[in-house]
Parts: C-alpha cells; structure tokens; sequence
C-alpha cells in the first residue's frame, strides 16, 4: 500500500501532462466538428451512392435483369404463337380431310387411284460432307 501511495503523485503528474498534452488537440477536433461532420455525412452518400448502382441489387444488375426479362417475354410470346400455328395444325388434321390427305400424299407418298407418284432419284454423287469451319 505503502509503496502505491509513494507512486500516486508521480501518476496523477504524468496523467495531468498527457491531458494537457491531448487538449490542443481536442481543441481542434472540437473547432472542426462542423467539417468533420459535414466530409462523413459525404462519403457515407458516396459510399451509399455506390451501393446502389453497382451493389449486388443495384441500378446496373437491374438493367441487366430488365432487359433479360423482356428478351424472355418476347420468347414466350414467340413460342406461344409457334404452339397456336401447331395445335391449328392437330386440330386440321383430326378433323379436316382435305388436311389428312394432303399430309397422306406428302409424307406418305399415297396416290388415288390412276395418279402416278414422282420420286426423284437420290443424286448419285453426293457432295462431301466438310466438318470444317467456313469463314
């Protein structure tokens, strides 16, 4: 104890010159604070700024999804119309015979009776075949 209380006052003088030390600057910081203040309030919207446009949800990302989305909606209409013109096409052929038989005579080569059925002959040299790529 004895030894604590010898050391107090060369404590409580190295602690008074450490505040005196530290409040200039404190001074300062405390003069400045508007400053301070107003440059972190700016980069905190800069930083915020830059979140949102090129975050992982921001403004570029959502570009990208937008115009993906659309691409893909084209698509779809697309692909709805191909399947229209196919089920007009089932619906001609379970129920129209002018339908049936102009696919019978296509694909099936049939004829009436007295038609004769012309079938080319397949070419005689067939020309190679090049797996290379054109330019």
């Amino acid at each position: 104890m004895r030894a604590l209380s010898e050391r107090a006052p060369r404590a409580e003088a190295l602690a008074a010159s450490w505040i005196e030390s530290a409040r200039p600057l404190a001074s300062q910081i405390y003069a400045l604070r508007r400053r301070i203040a107003t440059i972190t309030v700016a980069v905190l919207a800069g930083l915020l700024f830059v979140h949102v446009m090129f975050g992982a949800n921001g403004m570029i990302v959502y570009k990208q999804k937008r115009a993906e989305y659309e691409s893909l909606q084209r698509r779809i209409a697309q692909e709805q119309k191909e399947n229209e013109i196919y089920a007009q096409q089932i619906r001609g052929l379970k129920s129209d015979e002018k339908a049936i038989e102009k696919e019978a005579r296509e694909q099936l080569r049939y004829a009436r009776p007295g038609e004769y059925v012309y079938v080319p002959p397949p070419p005689a040299n067939p020309p190679p075949v090049n797996h290379s790529a054109q330019k």
